[in-house]
């Protein structure tokens, strides 16, 4: 399946306007029940429709799976990415021996001989000072070794919903990657980090596109109703009969999902939007949405109208 291939920034990479996320709620199949080699397939199904990015992390479990479907692949066909978090179970810094350790222990999972891009995984903004202290050594002297290529960070999108952490990162001259949550609910990235990356040339992989508030309408109109309660949205949106209509993204879109990954693969600065997946069925689904290009110029004014300000929530509904 043809995809659109995007620079990477300025790395001289190149990558597919999708990526396949290791992670995510369903971690290739991992976290429903399914076992490596249901993952291994998973990622071997993306390698076969031309996606080019993988990411993964110690944390996910699925290093292995990653490493196992990349047997008898040529190397320079596909980007890997992995992770390594920066504390322990106590919230401790680690040692820089440990997070070195760390990166040994990605590489012997995945059976490469040298990781494209390691990053720091879920980076709290009040820990960035200490982090880039202590272990940008550690990543300078891994890039010297050949043991990776480039080197980044990921924000905690979750909590970090203002960027605060990319907002610090962007002061300093050190980083090659970024990973940024970024979606039609909370779109702030394009401003706060996606401006700025996009003029320095630092990549940029977008997370959250699609969380349970953009998959289940049932969800978002409950997103919808505490945004209402907050006076960030505009009241009653939530109890529009036809969600989709209120939205702007009738006749445009198919599903909510579609249109937030249309939203986010399309936001300018974006390189390359992560998809997470239990299986090659929903990959295909995802690929074939963002094959659809970009929305419209008068569904994008629409969201902007609603959603434009909204900076207090990733789309992740909880209970």
């Amino acid at each position: 399946m043809e995809i659109e291939q995007r620079n990477l920034g300025r790395t001289g990479l190149t990558v597919s306007l999708l990526g396949l996320g290791g992670g995510g709620n369903s971690r290739l199949g991992l976290s429903v029940g399914q076992d490596e080699n249901h993952a291994a397939e998973v990622v071997r199904a993306g390698l076969d429709m031309g996606l080019t990015m993988l990411d993964t992390a110690r944390g996910y479990g699925t290093e292995r799976a990653v490493g196992l479907a990349l047997r008898g692949r040529k190397r320079d066909q596909v980007v890997v990415s992995s992770k390594s978090p920066y504390d322990d179970e106590s919230e401790r810094l680690l040692s820089a021996q440990d997070f070195a350790q760390n990166l040994d222990t990605s590489l012997r999972e995945l059976g490469l001989e040298w990781i494209d891009i390691y990053f720091i995984h879920g980076l709290a903004a009040e820990s960035y000072a200490a982090v880039r202290e202590r272990f940008l050594p550690v990543l300078q002297q891994a890039r010297q070794a050949g043991k990776i290529r480039f080197f980044g960070l990921t924000e905690q999108f979750e909590h970090d919903t203002r960027h605060e952490m990319l907002r610090l990162a962007l002061r300093d001259e050190d980083w090659d990657v970024f990973m940024v949550g970024h979606n039609l609910i909370n779109p702030s990235a394009r401003e706060r980090v996606l401006a700025e990356t996009r003029r320095r040339g630092i990549a940029t992989l977008g997370m959250f596109a699609v969380r349970r508030g953009l998959i289940d309408p049932g969800w978002l109109r409950k997103l919808l109703r505490r945004l209402a309660q907050n006076g960030e949205v505009e009241p009653g949106l939530a109890d529009q009969e036809n969600l989709m209509a209120a939205l702007g993204l009738e006749g445009v879109c198919e599903t909510l999902a579609e249109a937030a990954y249309r939203f986010s693969a399309f936001t300018p600065g974006m390189d390359c939007v992560l998809s997470g997946t239990s299986s090659a069925a929903h990959l295909r689904q995802n690929l074939e949405a963002v094959r659809r290009g970009p929305l419209p110029p008068a569904a994008l004014a629409r969201l902007q109208e609603l959603f434009g300000r909204i900076d207090s929530v990733s789309a992740q509904v909880r209970e």
